[in-house]
């Protein structure tokens, strides 16, 4: 039985295709470039530097950063699934970045090599986070940076006529998904529970007023899986979805949730 975190078993998944396309959805969004830009700025990133990403997906986070280390720079992403590593080779072609499969907390890597290790929205999906980033410490170099940042799906804020209806389908699925779905306001501890010291958090905000295409394909994933969890029945999701429509028609949608993003230096 395939976990029903789809980004936590990809090659496993009913579609990994379509998870792979989402990842690229999300990239491009507006609003998601800014978080990760402003996060990538305040870790910070460095010309020259050496640089994991730990869960690097599609590529996404590789490809911001392969003008702020520069033509000196080394970049280097690992993941465990097979479909979004052969899109990240693809999408990353002529970058000069090395690509591996691996897990997080098995990282093929000696101690000490790099200066900053970062996982962006990955810690939301891995079993063991702490065992994840004492992986990423042990990798890192004495005086090193080792940066994550997560959603926080407790701070979730949605418009909707049906606030009863919105509350049991948004806790229901997270709960039916993730093991912690307040993920992001936990990272300092993570953090601190792997060694790392000076840890400091960053907050941002994601903010929508238009039903773009990340969010409309975000809350139809919640309307569906709430279906297959047994929350609602398929009327009650459509019910749920033509509210949200209804509310965006009258141009008075909002959606926000806080990103965290915590840093801590390697004694």
């Amino acid at each position: 039985m395939t976990h029903p975190d789809a980004y936590r078993e990809i090659d496993r998944s009913a579609d990994p295709a379509a998870v792979v396309a989402s990842l690229e959805v999300r990239g491009r969004d507006p609003g998601q470039r800014r978080l990760r830009r402003r996060f990538l700025r305040a870790i910070p990133i460095r010309r020259r530097d050496t640089v994991l990403e730990v869960g690097c997906g599609t590529g996404v986070v590789l490809r911001d950063l392969v003008p702020l280390v520069g033509r000196g720079g080394r970049l280097a992403g690992v993941d465990p699934s097979r479909a979004v590593l052969a899109a990240a080779r693809r999408l990353c072609r002529g970058t000069g970045i090395t690509l591996r499969l691996a897990d997080g907390a098995k990282l093929p890597f000696t101690g000490d090599g790099f200066d900053v290790t970062l996982a962006v929205t990955v810690m939301l999906h891995v079993p063991d986070p702490i065992a994840v980033a004492r992986e990423m410490a042990r990798v890192t170099r004495p005086g090193g940076r080792v940066a994550v940042q997560d959603q926080d799906f407790g701070t979730l804020a949605l418009t909707h006529p049906d606030r009863a209806l919105t509350a049991r389908i948004l806790d229901g699925v997270v709960s039916h998904m993730y093991e912690e779905p307040h993920s992001g306001r936990r990272l300092p501890a993570v953090l601190r529970a792997a060694g790392l010291e000076q840890v400091r958090l960053r907050t941002e905000v994601y903010q929508e007023t238009e039903l773009k295409p990340y969010t409309r394909t975000f809350l139809e994933r919640r309307a569906a899986n709430a279906v297959r969890f047994g929350i609602v029945d398929a009327a009650a999701a459509q019910r749920w979805l033509d509210g949200i429509t209804a509310v965006a028609e009258a141009g008075t949608f909002v959606f926000t949730i806080n990103y965290y993003g915590a840093v801590g230096v390697k004694p």
